[in-house]
């Protein structure tokens, strides 16, 4: 099985720094970039992307609800209309600025309670979609792999746009495919948790639920966290491993 490292990016602000960016870049293949909505700013977004184009990673826009405050993390009630536009708005200003350093945005992939919102709901889903599906050239979608993969890829076939299946690294799997709740003990895999379940995923393309079940899961993109340089040393350890 072939997988790439994804790790959600320039999300810092102002004076407030978040992430460890230009640790954590030389090791991803893929970097999702915060476009100001819920995270970064113009100049961040501006470095994250010279940073990546140094890195040779492929960028991706990373658009999330307007809320600053909550770190995108809130849900909000929008319209449809509003929903296809604030994604659009932002795949459009990353697009842009990736463009003046010849660089060229490839994928997309909403943030916090947009991306909750869109798994569990297949409206918001149907929506982003659109969204893709009408900017004026090609972007692939990334979302979660769950058991409904095939229902996924319908819509997305629906819709006219590629799907990229994401695993994430550091957490826990319940019985019916979804992340465990942060809720729930053990719901946050410990490093030596993460590695064996990345491990066994590059293996068998499968994960170990919290009950000890099996779970065959599409994967094409891995997600990891860099917040911390705990973390950072396993993106490190965890690129060998699907080297």
């Amino acid at each position: 099985m072939s997988l790439k490292l994804n790790c959600d990016l320039g999300e810092s602000f102002g004076s407030w720094k978040m992430g460890l960016d230009e640790a954590v870049m030389p090791h991803i293949d893929q970097a999702n970039i915060a476009c100001g909505f819920h995270a970064g700013d113009p100049l961040v977004l501006q470095k994250t992307l010279s940073l990546a184009k140094t890195n040779n990673v492929t960028i991706g826009a990373h658009p999330g609800y307007p809320d600053l405050v909550g770190f995108g993390r809130r849900t909000m009630k929008v319209s449809d209309a509003e929903l296809k536009a604030m994604v659009q708005y932002q795949i459009a200003a990353i697009d842009g600025m990736a463009a003046t350093q010849g660089l060229t945005l490839t994928y997309v992939k909403p943030h916090g309670a947009m991306y909750n919102d869109m798994m569990a709901n297949a409206q918001n889903r149907k929506v982003i979609m659109q969204a893709i599906a009408e900017y004026h050239r090609p972007l692939v979608l990334m979302l979660q792999s769950t058991p409904q993969a095939e229902q996924h890829l319908a819509e997305a076939k629906e819709a006219g746009i590629e799907l990229w299946f994401e695993i994430f690294a550091d957490r826990c799997y319940d019985d019916d495919g979804k992340l465990l709740a942060r809720s729930k003990p053990g719901a946050v895999h410990s490093k030596e948790k993460m590695l064996a379940q990345v491990k066994q995923l590059k293996e068998s393309g499968t994960v170990t639920t919290v009950s000890g079940h099996t779970l065959n899961l599409r994967s094409d993109t891995l997600c990891v966290h860099g917040d911390n340089m705990e973390g950072v040393n396993a993106i490190q350890e965890i690129r060998e491993l699907i080297s």
